[in-house]
């Protein structure tokens, strides 16, 4: 191991300075000794991925000196974190993070014996195999040529097409792209849309990575407060965040916006019509791109008002996927732009992949002209899961504010005070794994707020309200200090 180490630190890891963990770290300190509160928390800033494996972190004297600490604090806590496997040091070459904890305190696929919610994803679609026999079916049609392909085949093209027509936005095969997921979609307008240094506009919270996507692209980030859901949104409400979106846009001039305008990811809001047109009208004045991801859009519960997509009320570039609708194992996304912006993204693409794989086109193709019966499937699993969930935590945590959504896959819960992060940690011990509120949160920000899907069965569902329940429990008996220091976030 220490080999292994040595060759990663003197190939160049990553380096994160003190001043750049300071944010991330956030209000970490709570009433047990302060060794123990940083190693909790730098622990779950990196099994949330917001300190990357092999990083090396600061040095034990800097990052004492820049968190006014004594250097045996920071050294008690990185001994703590290298028992518990999330760090390793070699002496004269510094300490490098890495993910070799026990399976309790780790997102590992397939631990047996722990409950993963830290992905908010419907099971597969019960009639999947069926699609993916007759799309094996047709694959002889395609077998004639290399298989390498950039933009999409055809039928998909025009499927994807027909779907949007259907919703209320004509739309043309040349005008879609096929991606390798929804994510894929987002990382390439990132890289078409962005230069290094300009800036884009991003909700706040918002979905992980796609400001992860934005960074890599060399933007400069422009979060903008995304209103969690309200039980009934007036128009007062919604014309605050409006004027936000606006406000950022007229003031930093960014080159592209990244919104989710239906049942937003995590705080499941959706705009409406007006919002989304005054936000694109103030994107054409100052030239900014607006990228609307519609990977939630159609898993509708019972929205009073259901909008169009966003393109049909100005100039809009929508990304799609049936990661939500099907299954994540389908990696199909879509984009739908101009034919401009489509040439670019496929001399772009190349770097990177060759094209999206032909057999998950025929699936996908098979699959978008049942999207009717689909979605009433999912609307029926997705309001039994909003229901249960409501009522379980009614129940057990009466001082919690739960917002009724009325689509999407979660729920943005006030826990009431800055505990997430500890809470997500203690949770772990009780074989539930989620994601901390600061996971979606630009430098750490949300300790407040726990994201909770609801689309998972009944029986999960309450086996993981029984976990939160005992890590609540145990948070209970050693409160954290409420300093509200995060009145102002959202």
């Amino acid at each position: 191991m220490v080999t292994a180490l040595s060759t990663v630190l003197s190939s160049g890891a990553r380096t994160l300075s003190a001043r750049a963990l300071a944010p991330l770290l956030g209000e970490w300190r709570d009433a047990g000794p302060a060794y123990g509160a940083l190693a909790d928390r730098i622990r779950l800033l990196v099994i949330d991925g917001r300190i990357p494996v092999e990083t090396r972190l600061p040095a034990e004297r800097e990052l004492a000196e820049h968190l006014e600490l004594s250097r045996t604090t920071v050294t008690a806590a990185y001994r703590q974190l290298r028992e518990l496997g999330f760090l390793q040091s070699v002496r004269g070459s510094g300490s490098i993070t890495c993910l070799n904890g026990s399976p309790g305190m780790l997102s590992v696929p397939g631990d047996r014996g722990y409950l993963d919610l830290s992905k908010a994803a419907m099971p597969a679609l019960p009639w999947l195999t069926d699609a993916s026999r007759r799309a094996v079916d047709e694959l002889p049609r395609h077998l004639g040529d290399a298989g390498y392909d950039p933009v999409g085949i055809p039928e998909l093209r025009a499927a994807i097409a027909e779907r949007y027509t259907a919703r209320g936005l004509p739309t043309r095969p040349e005008q879609i792209m096929v991606t390798i997921g929804a994510q894929h979609a987002i990382a390439l307008l990132s890289r078409a849309l962005i230069g290094r240094g300009d800036r884009a506009l991003i909700e706040q919270p918002t979905y992980p990575h796609a400001y992860e996507a934005l960074r890599a692209a060399g933007a400069r980030l422009v979060p903008v407060s995304a209103t969690p859901q309200s039980p009934r949104p007036d128009a007062g409400e919604r014309g605050v965040e409006t004027a936000g979106f606006e406000q950022a846009i007229r003031q930093s001039n960014p080159a592209m916006g990244y919104l989710m305008p239906d049942f937003h990811n995590p705080t499941g809001r959706s705009l409406d019509a007006v919002q989304r047109e005054r936000i694109l009208a103030a994107a054409a004045k100052q030239g900014t791109v607006i990228v609307a991801d519609e990977t939630t859009a159609e898993l509708d519960i019972d929205r009073p008002d259901a909008p169009l997509p966003m393109a049909a009320y100005g100039d809009a570039v929508l990304v799609g996927s049936l990661g939500k609708t099907v299954w994540g194992g389908i990696r199909i996304g879509w984009i739908r732009a101009e034919k401009p912006l489509i040439r670019k993204l496929i001399g772009l693409r190349a770097p990177g992949d060759l094209g999206t794989p032909i057999l998950e086109q025929l699936i996908a193709t098979e699959l978008l002209p049942d999207m009717p019966r689909i979605l009433e499937l999912r609307s029926a699993q997705l309001r039994a899961g909003r229901d249960h969930l409501e009522q379980l935590l009614a129940e057990r945590f009466p001082q919690w504010t739960v917002p009724h959504v009325h689509g999407g896959l979660a729920t943005w819960v006030n826990l009431g005070s800055p505990v997430s992060s500890q809470l997500a940690l203690a949770a772990r011990n009780h074989g539930l794994l989620i994601a901390a509120g600061p996971r979606f949160g630009i430098d750490g920000a949300f300790e407040r707020f726990l994201r909770l899907p609801i689309s998972y069965s009944a029986e999960e569902t309450t086996r993981a309200v029984d976990a939160l329940g005992l890590a609540w429990g145990s948070l209970l008996r050693h409160p954290v200090p409420d300093a509200g220091y995060l009145a102002d976030v959202v």
